[in-house]
């Protein structure tokens, strides 16, 4: 008898990415509008991807597929 594969959560998929290494990163919060108050250093900070912190890294890695 075939076993089931496990769906990936394509809500997760698009806002979260796994690197070869197992880190899970995410987009900045607070670069969508209003970047004209910001400065020039803040908006290259918010252009990068972050790492999640924390126990939400594994349940994202469960998500995805991963864990």
């Amino acid at each position: 008898m075939k076993k089931n594969k496990q769906k990936t959560r394509k809500s997760a998929a698009k806002r979260f990415k796994i690197t070869g290494s197992g880190k899970v990163l995410h987009r900045s919060k607070g670069a969508r509008h209003l970047m004209s108050k910001k400065s020039k250093k803040d908006i290259r900070r918010l252009k990068q991807d972050k790492e999640v912190q924390g126990t939400f890294k594994k349940k994202i890695k469960q998500m995805m597929g991963k864990a």
